[in-house]
C-alpha cells in the first residue's frame, strides 16, 4: 500500500503502554512473552549480550537486578531502573494477577489470568484449579459449605482435570473441623502464608520469562558460591568465609594434619574410638579390657576424664546417646555395658545366654538401642535391660557392624562376608548390598544418606542409601588385608574421608572427587580407627595397636602453641626413636 507510491514504507508506530517505553533495544525472544504486538513493529537485535563470555543475555540480567532491588526493599530503586534501562519487570497484567493472589481476590485473579493471552490453554487450566482449589478450602474453613460446593461443582469440575483430586476435595466437606481440613488436605489455611505458597506453586507453571522466579538472583550467587565451596579441596571452614568479591580457595593448612597429642593412658593396642556429639569428649576402646572418657578442655588439649573397667575381655566398641549423657561399650563378644559419662558409672550391664555382641547403636530418641554379635542376632533393649525386639534365625549371618539412621527408620547391617543390610524398621522390610570383598566396618552419615564401608580389598566404598543402592566413590591407597581397619566421614559438611591403615599411616581422601590428599605418619603401629570431632572440623583423633591416641589438628603458630605439649610429644618420639618427629615438634621453640 503505502510502498506503491515510491515514497517509502510508513513509519513504524509504536504502542502506548502504561510500562515505561524501552529506550534501549530488547531481545525480541523476551518481547515475543512480554507484548509480542510490540515485538512485531520494533526492530530487535537478538544477540544483546555481557560478559566475558557473552552468554548473559542483557534484558534478562537488568531485570533479575530490578526483582532483586524491589525484594531488598529499594523501591525507588527498581523503578528507577526500569525507567533508565526502559526493561519492564513485568507486564500489568502479571502485577495485577500476584496482587490478586496475594489478597485473596481469587475471581478477579481468574480473570486476569485468562487475559495473558501468551499463556497455553492447558497453563490457564492448571492455574486455575489451583486458584479455585485455594477458594474452595477458603469457604471450607469459613463453614460455608454451600458456596465451597458450588465452586467445586460449577468451576473446579468443568476445568476437566485431576478428576482424583477433585473427588479427594469432595470428601473434606466431612471434616469435622479446621485443624482436621489443614491436615487431610496438606494446607496452611487461608492466611498470607497460604497465599504465598499458592503463587510460588503458580509460578513454577507460568514461564519464567512472564513472572520471574522469587529471589532469583540471590538463587544465582548461592548456586554460584556452592559451586566454588565443592570445587576446592580443601575447603574445610563455616560458609560465611566464601565471599563475593574474590574467588574463593582454601589452602591445603585448612586440613588438621599436625600432631597437637598423644594420649598414652592405654596399657594394649586402641581397637576403637569416638567423639561425643557436641565435640566435647572423646571415648576409646581397648584390648586392655577397658574403655576411656577423654574431656576436650577450652585451649583444645584433651585429658582423662574416667576410666572404665568391668569388662571381662577386650573393649571393641563404644557408642554415644543422642545427648552425650551415656555411653554404651562392647566388649569383644562379650555384653554390654551402659555408663553414666559424667560419673563413670555402669548403670547396667546386657547380656544374655549364649549371645556374643560386637557392635550396638542408639535410636535417636536415647530411650533404645540395639546390639548384635557372633550369635546371628540383633536385639533391641530399653535402658533397663527389658528386650524389646530381636532379629534371629537360620539365614542371620553374624553380625559385625550396626548402625541408626538419624531419623531412626532404618537400621544397617555388615554382616559376615559381603552382605551390607539395610532394614526398614516401618515397613518391616529389607534390602541387600552385596560388595564385592569381605567387609570390616561400616560409617553412616549424619544425614543417614550415605554409608561408608572398609573392604579387605584395600578399598573403601561410599554408597547412596537414600532410595536405591548407589556406589558413589572408591577411595584408594590404604593398606587393609587382615585387620579391622575402621574410617569415617569428616570435616565440614562430611567433605573428607579418613581412614587408618595397616601400614601406621592415616589417609585423608576428598569425599567428592576421591582424591588422596594426605597421608600422615605418625603411630608405630596399625591405625584401626579414627574419629572426627563433628563440632571441631580441624580435630580428628586416631586409635593404634601401639598403645596410643593421636589428637590431630592445623599448624599452631609458635606464640599460640602450648609449648608443654610441644616438649611432652617431643620426649614421646625421642624415646620412640623418631627424630624428625622430635624435630617436627621443637621446631617452634628454637
Amino acid at each position: 500500500m503505502g510502498g506503491d507510491n515510491g515514497v517509502g514504507p510508513p513509519p513504524l508506530k509504536r504502542l502506548k503502554l502504561s510500562i515505561p517505553t524501552p529506550k534501549a533495544v530488547l531481545g525480541s525472544s523476551l518481547l515475543a512473552i512480554l507484548a509480542p504486538s510490540m515485538a512485531k513493529e520494533i526492530p530487535v537485535d537478538d544477540a544483546i549480550t555481557i560478559g566475558s563470555r557473552g552468554q548473559i543475555r542483557k534484558l534478562e540480567f537488568v531485570r533479575i537486578i530490578t526483582q532483586a532491588l524491589s525484594s531488598l526493599g529499594y523501591k525507588q530503586a527498581a523503578m528507577a531502573l526500569e525507567e533508565e534501562s526502559g526493561v519492564p519487570l513485568q507486564l500489568p497484567l502479571v502485577s495485577d494477577f500476584r496482587h490478586e493472589i496475594l489478597a485473596g481476590l481469587w475471581d478477579e485473579s481468574i480473570t486476569t489470568l485468562h487475559k495473558i493471552s501468551q499463556l497455553e490453554e492447558e497453563t490457564v487450566k492448571l492455574a486455575s484449579f489451583l486458584i479455585l482449589q485455594q477458594k474452595f478450602l477458603e469457604f471450607l474453613d469459613c463453614g460455608d459449605t454451600s458456596s465451597a460446593l458450588k465452586t467445586l461443582r460449577t468451576e473446579i469440575s468443568p476445568l476437566g482435570i485431576n478428576t482424583h483430586r477433585v473427588h479427594e476435595l469432595a470428601t473434606f466437606v466431612m471434616c469435622p473441623s479446621r485443624e482436621a481440613l489443614s491436615e487431610r488436605a496438606d494446607w496452611k489455611g487461608g492466611s498470607p502464608d497460604s497465599h504465598i505458597c499458592l503463587l510460588k506453586e503458580l509460578q513454577s507453571l507460568l514461564p519464567p520469562a512472564l513472572m520471574i522466579p522469587e529471589n532469583r538472583l540471590e538463587y544465582l550467587v548461592e548456586q554460584a558460591l556452592e559451586v566454588q565451596r565443592k570445587s576446592c579441596l580443601f575447603h574445610n571452614s563455616a560458609d560465611h568465609s566464601l565471599s563475593l568479591y574474590s574467588d574463593h580457595h582454601c589452602s591445603r593448612d585448612q586440613i588438621p594434619t599436625h600432631t597437637l597429642q598423644v594420649l598414652e593412658a592405654h596399657d594394649n593396642e586402641v581397637w576403637f574410638l569416638q567423639f561425643s556429639h557436641n565435640g566435647r569428649y572423646l571415648a576409646s576402646a581397648s584390648k586392655d579390657l577397658t574403655a576411656i572418657l577423654w574431656e576436650v578442655v577450652d585451649d583444645g588439649l584433651v585429658k582423662l576424664k574416667h576410666t572404665l573397667t568391668g569388662h571381662q575381655k577386650p573393649v571393641s566398641f563404644v557408642a554415644w546417646s543422642p545427648d552425650d549423657s551415656m555411653l554404651l561399650t562392647c566388649g569383644n563378644e562379650e555384653s554390654v555395658k551402659l555408663w553414666d559419662t559424667s560419673t563413670g558409672e555402669c548403670k547396667h550391664t546386657f547380656s544374655k545366654p549364649n549371645s556374643c555382641f560386637t557392635s550396638c547403636a542408639w535410636f535417636p530418641d536415647g530411650n533404645r538401642f540395639v546390639s548384635g554379635g557372633g550369635d546371628k542376632s540383633i536385639y533391641m533393649w530399653n535402658l533397663e535391660g527389658q528386650e524389646l525386639e530381636s532379629w534371629k534365625g537360620a539365614r542371620m549371618p553374624r553380625i559385625n557392624d550396626l548402625a541408626i539412621t538419624l531419623d531412626g527408620s532404618h537400621m544397617v547391617s555388615i554382616c559376615a562376608d559381603k552382605d551390607i543390610r539395610i532394614y526398614n524398621l516401618e515397613e518391616k522390610s529389607e534390602r541387600v548390598i552385596e560388595e564385592e570383598k569381605p567387609i570390616t566396618s561400616l560409617s553412616v552419615s549424619k544425614d543417614g544418606r550415605y554409608l561408608l564401608v572398609n573392604l579387605v580389598s584395600q578399598e573403601i566404598h561410599l554408597w547412596d542409601i537414600a532410595a536405591s543402592s548407589k556406589l558413589l566413590f572408591k577411595y584408594r591407597g590404604h593398606r587393609q588385608g587382615r585387620y579391622v581397619i575402621r574410617s569415617c566421614f569428616g570435616g565440614s559438611d562430611h567433605a573428607f574421608i579418613v581412614s587408618g591403615s595397616e601400614d601406621s599411616q592415616v589417609y585423608i581422601w576428598h569425599r567428592q572427587n576421591g582424591e588422596l590428599l594426605e597421608v600422615l605418619p605418625g603411630h608405630s603401629g596399625t591405625v584401626n580407627s579414627v574419629s572426627w570431632n563433628p563440632v571441631n572440623p580441624h580435630m580428628f583423633a586416631s586409635a593404634s595397636d601401639d598403645h596410643t591416641i593421636r589428637i590431630w589438628g592445623l599448624t599452631v603458630k609458635s606464640d599460640q602453641r602450648n609449648p608443654n605439649v610441644g616438649i611432652a610429644n617431643g620426649v614421646d618420639h625421642l624415646e620412640n626413636g623418631e627424630t624428625q618427629e622430635l624435630l617436627e615438634n621443637l621446631k617452634p621453640f628454637y
